[in-house]
């Protein structure tokens, strides 16, 4: 099972991240996308930046190497830095599984997993012109 891991300045690829867990005996591929949205705590948002430690990739790889140890199943995972606008992808994760509840259980681990250990930071610019870091 090979492994997928990024963390890139440029736009994520979505079909490269599916590739990286399709298999003939995969029944199911969950793939998670989260977007910039326009709002936060009632707030208009209008943009966001995120900023990333030096070893960042090591970190999602890692996250990325224990879902796969913990379920035996292909997952990956891309997150985008630097600048991105409302509808901009900044994470995806994929999972794939002979059925459904696995697939969608591995990706929503790898998720949280990710949310928690990658050292990976957001501000959000919202539309007043005042700018937040987010779970510092």
């Amino acid at each position: 099972m090979t492994s997928y891991a990024l963390v890139s300045e440029q736009p994520l690829d979505e079909a490269a991240i599916r590739r990286a867990v399709e298999a003939d005996a995969s029944g199911a591929v969950v793939m998670f996308c989260g977007v910039v949205r326009d709002h936060d705590g009632g707030k208009p948002v209008r943009s966001l930046d995120y900023r990333a430690h030096p070893e960042a990739e090591r970190f999602l790889a890692e996250c990325v190497a224990r879902i796969q140890a913990d379920t035996g199943l292909a997952v990956a995972a891309a997150h985008r830095v630097g600048d991105l606008r409302i509808g901009d992808v900044a994470l995806f994760a994929a999972a794939s599984a002979p059925h459904r509840a696995e697939a969608f259980d591995a990706c929503e681990r790898l998720v949280e997993l990710i949310k928690r250990e990658v050292p990976i930071w957001k501000r959000q610019h919202y539309d007043d012109g005042v700018s937040e870091w987010v779970g510092l």
